[in-house]
């Protein structure tokens, strides 16, 4: 399967782009952040949890924050709100 980035994956798929959510996961990277951007994490599992009753942690949170922005570059290319951020920086 292509990685969808040059226009291989159907758009039924690449709206259907989700995070892994709850299983075990065997690769690993580390991506550095800033305090303001960690307590932004944070603070937002903690809403889901108030808010929401969603009891989930910050990997999975960043697994669907990436799934997203993959979701919305291989639909919109380069109309997508990660190359309009990149762009900007």
């Amino acid at each position: 399967m292509s990685s969808g980035l040059s226009g291989g994956l159907a758009a039924t798929e690449s709206t259907a782009r989700r995070g892994s959510g709850r299983v075990r996961h065997e690769d690993k990277i580390t991506v550095y952040v800033s305090a303001d951007e960690l307590i932004a994490l944070e603070q937002a599992r903690l809403m889901l949890r108030a808010r929401h009753g969603m009891a989930v942690d910050r990997g999975r949170i960043v697994r669907e924050a990436i799934a997203a922005m993959l979701a919305d570059l291989e639909t919109n290319a380069d109309d997508s709100e990660l190359v309009r951020r990149l762009s900007a920086s």
